[in-house]
């Protein structure tokens, strides 16, 4: 196996372990596959570790969040008002240049509301389809994220068959 064949097969390692954490709600995982000052060489001493970095995510109908502590409190507020979300990643290509690697996939997301009143079963679950792209940085840890950038597909309509323009 070619060190080109490696990098893609850890950068898929990586996207992977990324969405399996999440759907365990898994915080410390999440927060561990983002990169740190330190992964980038800043000192934290003389830099804020919140925005040193300036990593970056963006979710679907959500602002663009900068700098890891509003990142990863995005994602804590996720978790924490999410009650069962699981991942099914299709169309996932992986390109690696350097040190940098660019993850594009379809999330097509199953979650579950809160529970019914008075019930210890799931509340109804919800299909989405989102398209991602995730930019990795290679640290002497291993890769991990820079960036995260997810927007909704818009469902076809269905009203007039036969026409492919968008509604």
């Amino acid at each position: 196996m070619s060190a080109a064949d490696t990098d893609v097969e850890e950068v898929e390692l990586a996207n992977t372990a990324f969405y399996e954490a999440m759907e365990r709600g898994d915080f410390e995982t999440v927060s561990s596959l983002w990169l740190t000052p330190a992964d980038l060489g800043v000192d934290e001493e003389f830099h804020d570790p919140a925005s040193a970095g300036v990593v970056s995510c963006v979710h679907p109908g959500w602002p663009v969040l900068f700098g890891r502590g509003e990142v990863l409190r995005s994602y804590a507020l996720i978790m924490a008002n999410t009650e069962y979300i699981q991942f099914f990643l299709t169309d996932v290509h992986v390109s690696v240049t350097g040190d940098t690697a660019l993850v594009t996939c379809t999330e097509n997301i199953l979650s579950g509301g809160p529970a019914p009143d008075d019930s210890d079963e799931l509340g109804p679950l919800v299909g989405q389809l989102v398209v991602a792209t995730n930019v990795f940085r290679r640290t002497p840890d291993g890769w991990k994220l820079w960036s995260h950038h997810a927007s909704p597909v818009l469902a076809e309509s269905g009203d007039e068959e036969g026409d492919d323009t968008p509604s």
